[in-house]
């Protein structure tokens, strides 16, 4: 066995061994992305576009604001 197949062999078991990330509040987002398209298209009567808007704030929190228009 070679250094490179050693090292190759370290760093999977490395990465086999990493906790768990925890994606819950990615899903949560993301479920909820899918809803605000569902209720503008819904209230607009049909496709929509989408525009946005990110902001980092001065505390940390991380704003996306969303603009959606009728697709024409």
């Amino acid at each position: 066995m070679g250094d490179s197949e050693r090292d190759w062999t370290a760093l999977v078991q490395a990465v086999a061994d990493s906790p768990k990330r925890d994606n819950s509040a990615y899903h949560k987002a993301m479920a909820e992305a899918r809803q605000a398209f569902d209720v503008a298209e819904a209230a607009l009567g049909g496709p929509v576009q989408v525009k946005m808007k990110t902001k980092m704030k001065r505390n940390g929190e991380y704003v996306v604001k969303w603009m959606f228009k009728r697709v024409k």
